[in-house]
């Protein structure tokens, strides 16, 4: 029987064929997988099936705070010589809603909850619409783009900087960070490139804050650094890293999310011609293409005490992965669980996690989509592939994402 690696779980082949990954993992005829090593982190759990990724994401004896678990005096068990130590030292020192847990996880997610409320998220929609739009405008005329540098990325990003008040000048900055830092972990040659992401976007975004400090206004920002200045229980490393998960979980995921989703419409024409002929079918169609093309495609925990499973032990400390692409095509949760149906009607997906830590932008993260799969298909009626399927490359990082998308119009 062929044992996995860590390195499987997120590989370029992984990213281009999850339906053969998840056979590759039903293959080992256990449901619960045991790695030898983890990127440098030691020894990992994987589970894979739908109902055991779902039960675990809710289930409180799964902790998301690794300081409790990778001890700080141990540089091997932290990894402190190598690349995965710099992430692992930089995310103990500056906790973010996604990397604690309650009482500190409650208290940072209604924070930032205030920016993600379902009336100012609603209230989005004409704004989004604009930007699609333009985005469209500047390309129309050339009868091609690249649709991830052309459109997915800059839709999102936009969205999110303005939510959060960051100048159009600056937006650039964020791709080459967050790529970086995305790759990191699974890249050694990347040591010396995930530092300087590090402080340069740490950086950018304390000069961001003095600036929310002398220049308040009504974005998000301003209103973190408000909340700050008045104690509400937010110390300054934690401003700081919920800004940067904002930016980072703002804008990457749904970029990829249009890029993949656009990309399997093209390879099933005739679900992206009912889409385009029947446009009510939007909400259904994003929620079957964060199923099967959905970003994310691992989460991870660890056991905060021993836990009996299948047969098992998962030990007090071990991380533990959860698949959240294979479990979303797990036939035994999905009929024709690898077959694209923009019609599905049960389609009880895990793309944005579940439990306390489900995605908080989930709701924007739909809209876009909605809006940006609407205006692609009723803008550019001819859109199709501009090379062959199998010259697309996908990136070998955190994200199920592609280097590029070059499409005609």
């Amino acid at each position: 029987m062929e044992k996995m690696t860590g390195g499987d779980l997120n590989s370029p082949e992984t990213m281009r064929d999850i339906i053969s990954f998840y056979k590759r993992l039903a293959a080992q005829k256990e449901s619960l997988i045991r790695l030898d090593d983890f990127y440098g982190m030691g020894g990992a759990w994987i589970a894979f099936r739908h109902d055991d990724v779902s039960a675990m994401l809710k289930d409180p004896r799964l902790v998301k705070d690794m300081r409790k678990y990778v001890p700080q005096n141990e540089p091997e068990a932290a990894g402190a010589s190598t690349y995965v130590g710099k992430l692992l030292e930089w995310l103990r020192n500056m906790p973010n809603m996604l990397s604690v847990d309650p009482p500190d996880h409650t208290r940072l997610r209604r924070l930032a909850s205030k920016a993600f409320t379902p009336q100012m998220i609603e209230g989005l929609r004409p704004r989004i619409q604009q930007i699609a739009d333009e985005l469209l405008d500047a390309v129309q005329e050339r009868g091609r783009m690249d649709l991830v540098a052309d459109f997915a990325y800059p839709l999102p990003i936009i969205v999110i900087s303005e939510i959060l008040g960051i100048p159009a000048a600056d937006r650039s900055l964020f791709r080459g960070w967050t790529q970086k830092l995305l790759q990191a972990a699974v890249d050694s040659s990347q040591g010396s490139a995930v530092e300087e992401a590090l402080e340069e976007f740490i950086g950018y975004i304390r000069t961001l804050l003095d600036e929310k400090r002398r220049n308040p206004g009504t974005d998000v920002t301003s209103g973190l650094v408000q909340a700050y200045e008045q104690g509400d229980k937010l110390s300054e490393n934690e401003l700081l890293s919920t800004i940067w998960l904002l930016i980072i979980a703002g804008h990457e995921t749904t970029v990829n999310l249009i890029g993949n989703g656009t990309l399997a419409l093209l390879r099933h024409p005739g679900q992206m011609r009912l889409l385009r002929e029947t446009p009510s079918l939007l909400p259904g169609a994003v929620e079957e293409m964060l199923r099967m093309e959905g970003p994310i495609v691992i989460a991870s925990r660890f056991a905060g005490e021993d836990i009996a499973m299948h047969g098992k032990v998962i030990r007090q400390g071990e991380m533990v992965l959860l698949s959240l692409a294979a479990a979303n095509v797990d036939p035994q949760k999905f009929s024709d669980a690898d077959t694209l149906d923009i019609t599905r009607e049960e389609n009880e997906h895990l793309a944005f996690g579940k439990g306390i830590h489900l995605c908080l932008g989930a709701p924007l993260a739909r809209l876009e989509g909605q809006i940006a799969f609407g205006t692609l298909l009723r803008r550019l009626p001819d859109l199709r592939l501009a090379v062959e399927p199998e010259r697309l490359v996908y990136n070998h990082g955190k994200l199920r994402s592609l280097t590029s998308l070059p499409v005609l119009f």
